[in-house]
């Protein structure tokens, strides 16, 4: 009866002065005689299982008229009470520029405080959008040490009691990967992918895959309910968001957990030699420590699991003491990384299970000696010099997970992609300090189409690797890819490919009319298969008519990226099945070919050199034309128009590059529309034309869509909308 009397309580402090009240028998019923007939508002708070809302529920049932709110940290608890799922809301940190606007509105409030701009842009992103902290924090004057000032003051202990509880009352089972978002800086953006296969290698997902679940569905299951827990921030409105941010306030908690329960350790600044260090099972290397090798070699890597590398590297990071690693994730290494490097992480850490060099552009190729590597499951070469995969790599039975290949164009390297900010501020903020402290992702590099003023050949060839022969001995695989078939022996490696029977994702470069046929023929026995990747190599005429040739019906799949086309899309890509996701990088689209799109997708990205009028949707009835996220790239000389007629649409993208006119009509004939985004080097014309359209749209019971912008030449970190 203790919630109840709690709630009595609440209801009525008057009867504790009663001299009955504490021979009371039934305080529910005391609260059915004052709730009878009442209407109002009732809150509470802190609820923590289905079992205190039982006993308080008898109290209201068949007395109380009004509304009930219940606040509760377990999203099952929340749909258990709630009389309809539409009424459970998840309530996220306030968005970029709604956090910048309390921040400097609480500042003006304390003049003595001289902040700078980046002392607020870091004091942002340690508040993880809570409101409460971020006052508190301009209180304060926006101190490096946020965390131990605040846990101090007395008006913020509520706040730590509650963060304690919610750590606490966490799921054992998704703890450790709650500790182990740790390994990443404050602001870093995370693919969840990488995650996902990290946590594979660590054992933290199931790792025995059975009839119900495998290690990787697990994983994503995992990461599902970190966003759900608020302790990373993904995209809004993205539905499998491909990156995560890890909220700033949940990272500087977990910073100042006891070393028994955090296991990770970051070397950063300039770090001392007599620092504590034993015990710890991850090691993250921050772009800010000096690189000290003294104090690295004072370092106990007895119990060393995981190395992840930041900025620059030194060859002393590897070391003949780190004999129990399963994870080296170089990813995000700026700089110094050789095939030499690659020799010696091979001969000393041969119990690697995940191993990124992702990006390590030193890296040519990879040594024989790599299929010592027995336990081996994900291998991430991609955006290295890496044309060709050793023929050991055959012998290392376990590898799940193999990706390669870089984005070249045949003309010049391709330009960099215009950035796009995720939850960016209007208009009327377009400060460093509000692009900066944005949410934001990276972009594929598998879908950059170079953009450049004067007409060039933009089919950029996206190239794969060569692998050997044997290579359908790798019967674990799920992702493989980019694999180039046009490379000598492509026709043993289509055959083997038959055998990689549990092939969830494959990418290949190469498709022409010679091996177009047999490829497709192979790709029929993967009955697992959900995306496809195909970068097409076009004929004399720069079409690749040869596509409709084909007896193929991608029914099964739910992302298809198609490289490379001319103007013509294949036939059988309208049974494409709805919800699916379409990538196309083509010349140019016409309408005939518009119509040939799935009616129903769940993303739509177009990449083309130039066009003068895309219409989406048919004038007379809405559904023809329906997606949840629309993006258009283009680069043209051209003056062009996108146009709508009715159809459904939450989030439009437009990537401008150098175009000579763009002009967007007819937003108000799209249904549900809840973000238009512009990036790249748009000019004022065509920023007004959106506002324009914005202002005039207008749907029954919603808001105006928001303008997200982008200026041109920012330094904000990419967008990625392709998983």
């Amino acid at each position: 009866m203790g919630p109840v009397r709690s709630l009595l309580l609440d209801l009525n402090p008057r009867y504790l002065l009663d001299s009955t009240a504490s021979s009371l028998k039934d305080p529910i019923q005391v609260c059915r005689e004052y709730l009878y007939d009442r209407d109002g508002l009732i809150v509470i708070d802190g609820l923590q299982s289905v079992e205190e809302w039982d006993a308080v529920k008898t109290a209201f049932d068949g007395a109380f008229k009004g509304w009930i709110i219940i606040i509760t940290n377990e999203e099952s608890v929340a749909k258990y009470c709630a009389t309809d799922s539409k009424y459970v809301l998840n309530i996220k940190g306030l968005e970029a520029d709604h956090a910048i606007e309390l921040l400097d509105q609480e500042l003006k409030k304390n003049p003595r405080a001289a902040v700078t701009e980046g002392a607020k842009r870091t004091t942002l992103h340690k508040c993880g959008g809570l409101p409460k902290v971020i006052c508190a924090a301009a209180d304060l004057g926006c101190p490096d040490n946020i965390m131990s000032l605040l846990a101090n003051r007395e008006n913020m202990k509520d706040l730590f009691a509650w963060l304690l509880s919610y750590f606490s009352s966490s799921p054992d089972t998704i703890k450790p990967f709650i500790f182990y978002l740790s390994v990443f800086p404050l602001n870093h953006t995370i693919r969840r992918r990488r995650l996902v296969r990290r946590w594979i290698a660590e054992g933290y997902s199931n790792s025995r895959d059975n009839e119900e679940c495998t290690a990787e569905e697990d994983g994503e299951k995992s990461f599902l309910k970190l966003i759900s827990l608020s302790m990373v921030q993904v995209p809004e409105l993205i539905m499998t968001p491909p990156m995560c941010q890890v909220n700033g306030f949940f990272l500087e908690y977990i910073n100042s957990r006891p070393m028994e329960d955090n296991l990770v350790f970051a070397l950063k600044g300039h770090s001392r030699k007599n620092l504590q260090r034993t015990g710890r099972r991850h090691l993250a290397i921050h772009e800010s420590w000096d690189r000290d090798q003294n104090v690295f070699g004072s370092i106990d890597f007895s119990r060393l699991r995981s190395l992840t590398v930041f900025g620059e590297w030194k060859s002393f990071f590897i070391s003949d003491k780190m004999r129990l690693l399963r994870i080296l994730d170089l990813e995000d290494v700026s700089s110094g990384v050789r095939n030499d490097d690659v020799k010696k992480i091979v001969k000393v850490l041969y119990r690697l299970k995940f191993l990124s060099l992702r990006k390590c552009k030193g890296i040519t190729h990879l040594p024989e000696s790599l299929g010592n590597l027995k336990q081996l499951q994900t291998l991430d070469i991609r955006e290295t010099f890496v044309v060709e995969l050793p023929k050991s790599i055959i012998k290392i039975e376990k590898l799940q997970y193999i990706r390669a290949g870089q984005s070249v164009s045949p003309a010049a390297p391709p330009a960099a992609e215009p950035p796009v900010p995720l939850e960016a501020p209007a208009a009327k903020s377009t400060s460093s300090l509000a692009r900066c402290c944005c949410a934001t992702l990276v972009p594929n590099l598998l879908s950059r189409l170079r953009t450049t003023h004067r007409r060039v050949d933009t089919r950029c060839h996206h190239s794969g690797v060569k692998v050997p022969r044997g290579i359908g001995k790798l019967t674990n695989l799920q992702t493989l890819g980019v694999v180039n078939i046009s490379a000598v022996g492509w026709k043993a490696f289509v055959e083997e490919l038959r055998n990689l029977t549990q092939l969830h994702k494959l990418g290949v470069s190469g498709i022409n009319k010679d091996n177009c046929q047999t490829f497709f023929s192979a790709i029929l026995c993967l009955a697992h298969l959900r995306s496809l990747s195909l970068q097409v190599q076009v004929d004399e005429d720069n079409e690749a008519g040869f596509l409709d040739h084909i007896s193929w019906h991608p029914v099964n799949l739910r992302s298809l990226k198609l490289y490379g086309l001319g103007s013509k899309l294949p036939q059988w890509i309208k049974k494409l099945q709805n919800g699916s996701k379409l990538s196309l990088q083509m010349t140019s689209l016409s309408q005939e070919e518009i119509n040939l799109l799935p009616s129903r997708l769940h993303s739509l990205r177009i990449f083309l050199l130039e066009f003068q009028v895309l219409q989406f949707g048919q004038p007379n009835s809405y559904g023809q034309f329906s997606v949840d996220f629309l993006e258009i790239s283009c680069s043209s000389k051209l003056e062009t128009t996108i146009m709508f007629q009715r159809c459904y649409a939450c989030v439009l993208r437009i990537r401008c590059g150098r175009m000579r006119s763009l002009r967007v009509s007819g937003l108000q004939n799209v249904k549900q529309l809840k973000q238009v985004w512009l990036s790249g080097p748009y000019d004022d014309a065509l920023k007004q034309n959106l506002e324009s359209e914005i202002a005039n749209y207008h749907e029954e019971g919603l808001p105006k869509p928001v303008l997200r912008l982008e200026e041109p030449g920012s330094s904000l970190p990419y967008l990625w909308t392709s998983s």
